[in-house]
C-alpha cells in the first residue's frame, strides 16, 4: 500500500488530507517511495457527501477535502478569529461659568451670568478648538464659548486641545487675548505652550469660564 508522509511527520495513506491529524499534503512524496508513482491508483468509489458542506466523499477518505469535515469525530475544523480589542473610553468636560474665577478677575461692567448650568460634553478626537465662533472671522470651534457659556472674554481662537499617542490631552494657547490658566497656577500657558492634562484638572479662559476635564 501506497504512504504519503505529511508536514508533521505522520504517515498517511490518504495522499491530500493526512489521515491522523488532517493536515493537508501537497505535493508529498509517498513515504519510503519515488516522488513520481508510475502505476495508476485505482478509481476511488462514492463514500457519500459530506454532512457538513455536501461535497462528494472519495472513498472512505477521513477528511473532506473541501470543508476539512472529520468524518470520525464529526468535527468541522474551526479557525477563531482574533479577538477585537473594546474601544477606549472617550474622555469629556464640563464647561461651567465659574463665580469663583469670575470673582479673582474683577471685571468691572461684566455681569455674571448667575443662571448659567454646566454642561458637560465630550471631547472628540484628535483635536478640540477652544473659542467663540463668528461667522465674519470664519471661526467655528468644536467647544464654542460663546454658545455654552457666553463669555466675552474668550478669544475666537482661544486654545486647542489634542489627544496625544498615550491617550492624554494636550493642551495649547493659540494666542488669546487673556492667557490660558491651568488649575490654580499663577501664570497662564505662554502662546504656543502645551501642558500635559490629567483627569481632573481644570482650564480657565475668558472672564468666568472653567472647562473640568474627566478621562473615561
Amino acid at each position: 500500500m501506497t504512504t504519503y508522509t505529511c508536514p508533521k511527520g505522520h504517515t498517511s495513506s490518504e495522499g491530500d488530507f493526512c489521515d491522523t491529524c488532517g493536515t493537508r499534503i501537497e505535493g508529498a512524496a509517498p513515504a519510503g517511495a519515488p516522488a513520481v508513482v508510475t502505476e495508476s491508483p485505482a478509481p476511488a468509489s462514492t463514500g457519500g457527501a459530506c454532512p457538513n458542506c455536501g461535497a462528494p466523499r472519495a472513498g472512505a477518505v477521513r477528511f473532506c477535502e473541501d470543508c476539512g469535515y472529520d468524518h470520525n469525530t464529526g468535527r468541522v475544523p474551526r479557525i477563531d478569529p482574533p479577538p477585537v480589542s473594546a474601544p477606549a473610553g472617550q474622555w469629556t468636560a464640563t464647561v461651567v461659568a465659574d463665580p469663583g474665577y469670575f470673582a479673582l478677575n474683577d471685571i468691572e461692567g461684566v455681569v455674571f451670568p448667575a443662571d448659567a448650568a454646566p454642561k458637560t460634553v465630550p471631547l472628540a478626537p484628535p483635536q478640540v478648538r477652544i473659542g467663540r465662533s463668528s461667522a465674519s472671522k470664519g471661526t467655528a470651534p468644536e467647544l464654542d464659548l460663546a454658545a455654552e457659556t457666553g463669555d466675552p472674554g474668550v478669544s475666537h481662537s482661544h486654545a486647542l486641545l489634542t489627544l496625544s499617542i498615550d491617550g492624554t490631552w494636550l493642551l495649547s494657547d493659540v494666542g488669546s487675548s487673556n492667557g490660558t490658566w491651568v488649575n490654580d497656577e499663577e501664570q497662564p500657558l505662554g502662546a504656543g505652550q502645551s501642558r500635559t492634562l490629567k483627569d481632573g484638572d481644570q482650564v480657565h479662559v475668558g472672564a468666568w469660564t472653567t472647562i473640568t476635564l474627566h478621562a473615561p
